[in-house]
This record gives C-alpha cells, sequence and structure tokens, in this order.
C-alpha cells in the first residue's frame, strides 16, 4: 500500500531481458515476449532501511526488489511481460518516480493507492501557469466513470487532485494543477505533450463501482 507521495527521484540506468539464455548466451525467442530486469539508481541514502523483498513504487507500478548494491545506491526488480504491457516508463533509461511501501505508523499524506496500474493516459498539454503548471492528461475512456472533479488521481505514482472532466469519445481529459515543490521533487517536469503516463484511479470509487453494478444474490429461504 502507497500513499502517492513520492519519497525521491531515481534514474533506470540499466535493462536486460529475463529470457533464460541457452548454452551460447542467446535468448529463447524475442526479448518482446519475456520481462526485464530493470536497475534503478535511488538518491543518497534512500536505501538504508530497504532489504530485499520490500516494495518500492516504480511511477506508480509496485514492484519487489530482488537485487541491492548499496554501495552504488542500486537496487534491482523483476518486471514481466504482462506489466510492461500495461503500464509505461517502466523500461526505458531516465528519471522515474520511487516511493516506499506505506509503514503501519505513517501518515497517510495523499490518498490511498495501491500501485496497480489501472490504464496508461497520454500528456495533452503541460505548461506554466503564474507560479504553477497545468498538466492535462487524457485517461482511457473505461476510466472515465472513475474520475471525479475535486477527486483524486495517481498520475505515475503522484496523488493528485483533478480539477477539471472533459469526456469526449476518445476518453477522459482531466485538468491538474501542480505546485513548483510537486515539479521540483518529482519526475512529472520531465513530461512533455505525448508523453504517456501510468494512471492509478481512487481506490475507494472501485468499491463504490461493484457495489452499483454487482448482480443481486438469491436470498436463501428461511427455515
Amino acid at each position: 500500500m502507497f500513499t502517492g507521495i513520492i519519497t525521491g527521484v531515481g534514474r533506470i540506468v540499466a535493462i536486460r531481458d529475463l529470457a533464460i539464455p541457452f548454452a551460447d548466451g542467446k535468448p529463447l525467442g524475442a526479448a518482446s515476449q519475456y520481462g526485464k530486469r530493470v536497475t534503478v539508481e535511488a538518491p543518497a541514502g534512500y536505501l538504508e532501511d530497504v532489504v530485499l523483498g520490500d516494495s518500492i513504487a516504480l511511477n506508480g507500478a509496485c514492484m519487489t526488489v530482488t537485487a541491492l548494491e548499496p554501495a552504488q545506491r542500486r537496487f534491482t526488480v523483476e518486471i514481466s511481460a504482462e506489466s510492461l504491457d500495461k503500464t509505461a516508463g517502466l523500461a526505458e533509461p531516465g528519471p522515474i518516480n520511487l516511493e516506499k511501501a506505506l509503514r503501519a505508523h505513517d501518515r497517510l499524506g495523499g490518498h490511498i493507492v495501491a500501485g496497480h496500474v489501472d490504464g496508461v493516459g497520454e500528456v495533452t498539454h503541460f505548461a506554466q501557469v503564474g507560479e504553477s503548471w497545468e498538466l492535462r492528461v487524457t485517461a482511457p475512456a473505461a476510466l472515465g466513470k472513475y474520475l471525479a472533479y475535486k477527486g483524486s488521481i495517481t498520475v505515475n505514482g503522484v496523488s493528485l487532485t483533478v480539477n477539471t472532466i472533459a469526456d469526449s469519445p476518445g476518453g477522459t481529459e482531466v485538468s491538474i494543477n501542480l505546485i513548483p515543490h510537486t515539479v521540483a521533487n518529482t519526475a512529472l517536469g520531465a513530461l512533455r505533450s505525448g508523453s504517456r503516463v501510468n494512471l492509478e484511479i481512487d481506490l475507494i470509487a472501485r468499491y463504490v463501482e461493484r457495489m452499483l453494478t454487482a448482480p443481486p444474490q438469491p436470498q436463501k429461504a428461511s427455515a
């Protein structure tokens, strides 16, 4: 479980196939059929309380630490082909948002985030407006019903508040205001028009939708 409050900005520095190689060192089949072993360089001191098996969200996607190199400030995760197909930016060199899993005594500074990406959106606008920045993202049409004015959405792992909503046949565009602190302390500042971003809807919205759409269950006759 996470909160959407980024605890560090890392950088993907190495990407390798997860395919098991033959004796000659060549992988079996096409590389696109396999997951990736991704190595991330973390900020200084970030890994001091991290151990093997810990969960760290990378751009909002919960991953398990499979290797640690504290002296080099690096850790490695293994990402399946399915996860790579359903997310964006997890197998490309460059900056990435990091959040360690929530501890029971931590403050819930953002909102309840599961670290499960619900869909990939596309940035349609990102520009400075006064002292802040306006970010507009088009979410897949299937996610539109979960987005609400002043509701929460997670973009690349960052808990954000929806300011406006515009529905269209191609999806739902949300407008979000970013304060300078968010731009300076996350990897969102590297976004551009056309960038693909990981989106997670509000957890409560999932349950509300299920309660409203689940078929009624037949009542058992009393004895």
